[in-house]
């Protein structure tokens, strides 16, 4: 059997180059899938349903795929995952083909098979470390996204108008980036937990009795609305741009400053949180998600909207490993499957929430592209609101360390 550190350390490799490779069909389809919805649309305030319904098949695949992955490993639950995703876009390339705008949602669907999956990556990070190298693991994990950042705007550059319909060439090229995943995973090795005895009882909590302690529940609100505001203005981002009278391809570049500022801060943000603790770096990406709002909201100047963009992604780095990391350190191992699962169903709840409305709000919340992306940040106020008025109201907790 592979030494530990050994074994952590080859893990960890691979699933940086998974979040560097396969993730950079993300970067792809959030870039655009809301041009591509709008051009089929039977309704403009339809235009960004594909990325809600992406989410939405994240939200459906989240917990049958955690539970999966707790018995037989994370191996083939990635594999499969990419399986879902490869299957995805070839549907939504047919459909793009046809004309058909409600297939195109059904390929959009199995997407988010993948999406889950790109999820737990993290999770997996985590698995067979120590505790205090967890933090770093995650950041690790994610850091990785920095190429996908890159190589996926990049794709869209080359492959949206390669061919006579626009965007099915990017589709394509995410059917062949899917394929690389049972390659990259073969070097996968996290043995599966141990398998509960027959009769026996479930060990650790119920999800009930998860959802009664503070640490966890924050924890939860804390990604969840750091990854739904993210969602929410990177979705409309593309119709922002063009709408404003700027070109698809200065679009592409924003998503991608967007996206390398989601995953540079990873080099050191697990460093941060085992300097000032989990909760402080959680509370600095709120504040920065506000930011974000701030300058978006003072114009719409490509300088506005690369400074919004940037600051969502540092944002959203801070918020989102920060509240990975207090749930990684609030439960046990045996019910890492069920907690996972349970984090990613609300999380991703939320997102799809999200990324609705973010359609509805930039094509319908006003009489232009300038007043539906103003209507876009101001939805984030009270949702910020919430996740740091639970973050100080746990801070304040005397009993609990986070």
């Amino acid at each position: 059997m592979m030494p530990q550190p050994d074994r952590a350390k080859r893990n960890t490799i691979v699933l940086v180059l998974a979040q560097a490779m396969l993730g950079a069909q993300m970067p792809m389809i959030f870039t655009v899938g809301g041009l591509a919805g709008q051009s089929l649309a039977p309704n403009p305030c339809l235009s960004t349903l594909p990325i809600s319904m992406i989410i939405l098949g994240s939200v459906f695949a989240a917990q049958p795929l955690s539970a999966y992955m707790a018995r037989h490993g994370r191996r083939p639950g990635f594999i499969a995952a990419n399986g879902a995703g490869a299957l995805g876009a070839a549907i939504a390339a047919y459909a793009l083909w046809i004309g058909n705008f409600w297939l195109f949602l059904a390929g959009s669907l199995f997407t988010g098979v993948y999406l889950s999956a790109q999820g737990f990556y993290r999770f997996a990070a985590t698995d067979a470390v120590s505790k205090d190298f967890a933090p770093k693991a995650i950041s690790y994990v994610l850091a990785g996204g920095l190429i996908s950042a890159v190589i996926g705007p990049q794709l869209v550059k080359v492959t949206a108008t390669a061919m006579v319909i626009p965007f099915l060439g990017t589709y394509l090229a995410i059917i062949a980036i899917n394929a690389l995943g049972p390659i990259l995973f073969a070097f996968l090795d996290i043995p599966p937990p141990p398998a509960a005895q027959p009769g026996a009882k479930p060990l650790g909590r119920t999800r009930t009795q998860m959802l009664r302690d503070p640490k966890i529940v924050v924890a939860i609100i804390c990604a969840m609305v750091s990854y739904a505001l993210m969602n929410l203005v990177m979705t409309a981002t593309p119709l922002a741009v063009v709408g404003c009278g700027y070109a698809p391809a200065r679009a592409a570049d924003i998503v991608s400053a967007h996206v390398l500022a989601m995953y540079i801060p990873s080099f050191f943000t697990g460093h941060l949180i085992a300097r000032f603790g989990r909760a402080p770096i959680v509370g600095l990406g709120l504040c920065i998600l506000a930011g974000a709002g701030a300058a978006a909201l003072s114009g719409i100047a490509l300088e506005n909207f690369f400074l919004a963009l940037v600051l969502l992604g540092l944002g959203w780095n801070f918020g989102f490993i920060g509240a990975t990391a207090m749930l990684a350190a609030a439960h046990k191992p045996e019910e890492r499957g069920r907690v996972q699962g349970l984090n990613d169903v609300i999380v991703f709840s939320g997102v799809f929430l999200a990324s609705l409305a973010s359609g509805g709000l930039m094509s319908c919340a006003g009489e232009s592209p300038q007043a539906g992306w103003a209507a876009v940040n101001l939805a984030m106020v009270p949702f910020l609101t919430l996740a740091g008025a639970a973050l100080i109201w746990l801070m304040m907790r005397p009993k609990d360390t986070v």
